[in-house]
Formats: structure tokens, C-alpha cells, sequence
């Protein structure tokens, strides 16, 4: 028989991995073709040119170039015009 009390169990003690989002390429640095610009949850960024959307949301150069942000002009569903910011490889 033990003498030692056992101790209790701690469910809140694990976390979980991150996610590593955000931006990977900035304004005015060169991308290889199939490089990622940006992780990001949501369309928080719209792609421009010579750049493509992958199903998670992550925008990827197809040509190699110049990153460059911009903006853009979006009417949202409702006829509520929304300033959103773009990405393009020139």
C-alpha cells in the first residue's frame, strides 16, 4: 500500500501548435514562381496579377517577379463599397 497521496490529473496544461500565418513576402521583394506571399485566414487580401489563391486562403506567385500591394475598390453584397488591400507579381 502506498503512503504517498497520488497527485490529480491537469486537463489545461497542453496547447495546441501554432499556425505560422501572416505575411512571407513584402512589398518590393523578389518571388519565385510558386512561392507563398501570404497564409492568411479568410480573404483578408485579394490576389492581383500574375498571383493565384489556394483553397486554405494562401496566395501564391505563379510568375517570378516584384511583389507589389495595392489596393482595390470591392462592392460587397449588400452595395456597400469595401477598399480591400491586393497583392500582385510584376
Amino acid at each position: 500500500m502506498s503512503h504517498v497521496k497520488s497527485a490529480g490529473t491537469a486537463k489545461n496544461l497542453t496547447d495546441s501548435n501554432p499556425q505560422y500565418l501572416g505575411t512571407k513576402l513584402y512589398d518590393g521583394e523578389k518571388a519565385q514562381s510558386g512561392n507563398i506571399i501570404i497564409r492568411q485566414r479568410g480573404t483578408r487580401v485579394l490576389p492581383g496579377k500574375n498571383v493565384k489563391m489556394g483553397k486554405d486562403h494562401t496566395i501564391y506567385a505563379t510568375k517570378s517577379g516584384v511583389v507589389k500591394f495595392g489596393t482595390t475598390r470591392k462592392t460587397s453584397f449588400n452595395n456597400k463599397v469595401v477598399v480591400k488591400k491586393t497583392v500582385s507579381v510584376l
